[in-house]
């Protein structure tokens, strides 16, 4: 244990799960430690808001089987008995129906897809499923690598909608490589022996997780601010400057967990250094996110989750979230969730929400022609900058490590996660990580 009198300070910028994680293995390690976050609330995009008397996220939080991290941590901080196995259901909405995609007869009946189409998209799920090294699949778009895999048919009904809601102008770009981990990882979210899959909720919602995490950090005594908008970051060769609320603080280190391109933007220095690392964060590119949730008394389909494969659909996800979390939590009443993926720049991102909530609510009677509008009790809408980063085939060169070129600054975010897609479960396994990087650059100035 360090000594009180003498303890390292360390800087965390960013309250999200990477940054809580990092920041109670820093302070379990004896080092003194301060959490910056810009918003009112901790938690990042798992940050949560009041709908029928519930906590809610803003942006759909759901997991796997697989995420062992983030299984861990919730037994750690003791509200895993609060963590409940729920049934899932996938569909894919296309030529104007909801197809069901939960047993593999449903894939027999997905006639937008010719049958030898369903039949080569068949194999390749079994393909991905079982096949366990990503590295060859780096460099090669998973547009093209599904024309030649699962076939024309199989990729126009469903990959290309899917990668181009996603990622828009871009999907032509993107790498196999992402696309295979986010289908193995579902794959292998379902039970042994061809059941079905089941998803993981946190009773109460993932602020239960959240508050659980802040209780333990001020127990060790961290300094968490919120609303607390860092303005500048610099470095003197030995430590780190960070600018906040009209004051300018000296740490030993910082951790940035934040996009890449929110940390271009807070490095106004003009050393040598400072402008290496600008140009690196720059090669990464993002889209923001919109979510609309709202409550209604009315059940619309049969589905928790619905991928919106339509090439004119103005959103790309339909999530009625009390299909797989009980009704009777929320007043009694329907959860429903419709995501996009949206340039930031955009008409959509920028749009006020009255013209997008009268665009999507229009789609949404097109799918579900039942669908009253008078009956919605609630809704909000929720817009996220830099949600969702660009994964082409060259994004493994852009992987910056965690250490940057400015001494004592460190990142971890969702850009370092490879294959796999941003999630709680990689935001609390790479702020694990990034701790302990910290932790032995830290030791070894002592």
């Amino acid at each position: 244990m360090i000594e009180t009198s003498n303890r390292p300070k360390v800087a965390i910028i960013g309250g999200g799960f990477t940054g809580l994680t990092a920041a109670l293995r820093l302070a379990e390690a004896g080092y003194e430690v301060t959490v910056l976050e810009s918003g009112a609330e901790l938690g990042g995009l798992a940050a949560s808001f009041q709908i029928g008397g519930e906590p809610l996220e803003k942006a759909y939080h759901h997991l796997f089987r697989t995420d062992v991290d983030i299984l861990q941590l919730a037994d750690e901080l003791g509200i895993s008995d609060r963590l409940e196995w729920l049934e899932s259901s996938l569909a894919i909405y296309r030529d104007g129906r909801t197809w069901s995609f939960v047993t593999p007869l449903d894939l027999i009946r997905f006639s937008p897809c010719s049958l030898v189409g369903r039949i080569r998209l068949g194999i390749m799920a079994l393909r991905i499923k079982y096949k366990t090294d990503w590295h060859d699949l780096v460099e090669l778009g998973a547009l093209d690598w599904m024309r030649a895999h699962s076939g024309q048919s199989a990729t126009r009904a469903v990959w290309e909608p899917l990668l181009r809601g996603k990622f828009s102008t871009q999907a032509e770009e993107i790498s196999m490589a992402w696309l295979w981990a986010r289908l193995h990882i579902r794959s292998n979210s379902r039970e042994s022996g061809g059941g079905k899959e089941k998803l993981g909720y946190i009773r109460g919602g993932f602020v239960r997780l959240v508050n659980a995490l802040e209780v333990k950090l001020r127990e060790a005594g961290v300094d968490i601010l919120t609303s607390c908008r860092v303005n500048e970051i610099a470095g003197d060769g030995k430590r780190v400057r960070v600018s906040y609320q009209g004051d300018s603080v000296v740490y030993d280190a910082a951790i940035f967990t934040g996009s890449n391109r929110a940390l271009a933007a807070l490095l106004k220095c003009e050393s040598r250094e400072a402008e290496l690392l600008r140009k690196s964060l720059q090669r990464v590119h993002y889209l923001g996110a919109i979510c609309l949730v709202f409550q209604t008394s009315q059940k619309l389909g049969d589905f928790y989750w619905v991928n919106v494969s339509e090439p004119d659909a103005p959103f790309l996800v339909m999530i009625r979230h009390t299909k797989l979390v009980p009704a009777q939590r929320y007043g009694g009443k329907e959860v429903y969730y419709l995501g996009a993926y949206v340039s930031q720049d955009g008409r959509r991102f920028n749009s006020s929400n009255e013209d997008l909530e009268k665009e999507w609510f229009d789609y949404l009677q097109k799918m579900h022609p039942e669908f009253d509008r008078s009956c919605v009790e609630s809704k909000q809408m929720f817009r996220f900058c830099d949600a969702q980063h660009v994964v082409d085939c060259e994004y493994f060169s852009k992987i910056l490590p965690f250490e940057t070129s400015l001494n004592g600054l460190f990142l971890a975010n969702f850009t370092q996660v490879f294959p796999e897609d941003r999630g709680t479960n990689f935001a609390v396994r790479d702020g694990n990580k990034v701790a302990s990087v910290v932790g032995e650059w830290l030791a070894k100035r002592q």
